[in-house]
């Protein structure tokens, strides 16, 4: 494996909202700076049609937000390269970030891999992703005011996300069982709710479109194979949320559900390791609480390399004393 010559001050792993931000403030700290990420800067805000919740913007399409965050966190001198991660190792007060067939060598690594939806591996899913299938209510719902919709899924998020759906259109709830899984207050909420309909006991065969958009779902009910097709205008498909972690769980960082731990500094359990955004452990998943964390994160980056600097510089004064 191929080292760099060059050793950071920072490492930022992945190019999200969080990531760039990060990378803006570590740079902006006059701090080494080099951003990677395995593919096109923006994270999940490059599949986003249309914003409306990023303060500035009253709309922004998800595409040209990224490239302008992009453009901001380079400002400073950040660098960026193309890597796709694979492990962190501890090297005393250096770590050394592992991607690809390099290796490059920080003193300071800022985690922002983010996290993705387990999708249902259907027909029409990936082809009317950000064209009516949707992950997200909060980023999304206002989209589909007077609609009717399709949510997917059962435990707390999809019946939550669903009932706060309603706000904008009429929701049926498709779920593979016959009773739910959310929490009881959640579902208590859903069932006095008139806009909320269930379908039981079926699953998404497929999603239907005119080739622009979500036209309707093909649902089979699991125990009598029949199969209905449903006029929706959208699908939220709430069947799980993973985080990409897998490059660290050697590190002892993570929950048994592979989320990244930390306190409200973005601090790991290991020093000079940090997370944000969506592969921290935490209840909101957006884009300005990503921004947030990596603000949070480049700042106390700074903070714990001086703290390196001052630690050798009173090791080297005592050196010097005892000779």
């Amino acid at each position: 494996m191929e080292q760099t010559e060059k050793i950071y001050d920072v490492i930022v792993i992945g190019a999200g909202p969080g990531g760039m931000t990060a990378a803006l403030y570590a740079s902006r700290s006059n701090l080494s700076t080099l951003m990677l990420e395995r593919g096109v800067p923006g994270g999940e805000m490059i599949n986003t049609a249309e914003i409306e919740n990023y303060p500035g913007f009253k709309s922004i399409l998800g595409p040209e937000l990224a490239e302008r965050m992009y453009e901001s966190s380079m400002q400073f001198g950040a660098q960026h390269a193309y890597g796709d991660v694979k492990r962190i190792v501890i090297d005393g007060d250096y770590r050394i970030v592992e991607a690809g067939k390099k290796s490059y060598k920080t003193r300071a690594i800022i985690i922002a891999t983010g996290s993705h939806h387990r999708k249902l591996g259907v027909p029409g899913e990936e082809q009317y992703n950000g064209r009516g299938v949707s992950y997200c209510a909060v980023c999304d719902g206002a989209f589909f005011k007077g609609k009717k919709l399709a949510v997917i899924g059962g435990g707390d998020s999809a019946v939550e996300e669903g009932t706060y759906l309603t706000q904008f259109a009429e929701v049926n709830i498709v779920h593979r069982r016959d009773a739910l899984r959310a929490q009881k207050i959640i579902q208590d909420r859903a069932f006095k709710n008139e806009k909320v309909s269930f379908t039981w006991d079926s699953f998404v065969e497929e999603i239907k479109g005119d080739g622009q958009k979500v036209t309707g779902v093909v649902i089979r009910n699991k125990h009598t194979n029949e199969i209905t097709e449903n006029a929706v205008d959208g699908v939220f498909i709430y069947v799980g949320i993973l985080p990409q972690s897998d490059a660290f769980l050697d590190l002892g960082i993570t929950d048994e559900e592979g989320w990244i731990i930390t306190n409200e500094h973005m601090e790991t359990a290991v020093p000079g390791i940090f997370a944000i955004g969506d592969v921290r452990q935490k209840l909101l998943r957006q884009i300005t609480t990503a921004v947030g964390d990596g603000g949070e994160a480049g700042n106390r980056a700074f903070s714990y390399i001086e703290g390196l600097h001052d630690r050798l510089a009173a090791a080297e004064a005592a050196a010097e004393t005892a000779d």
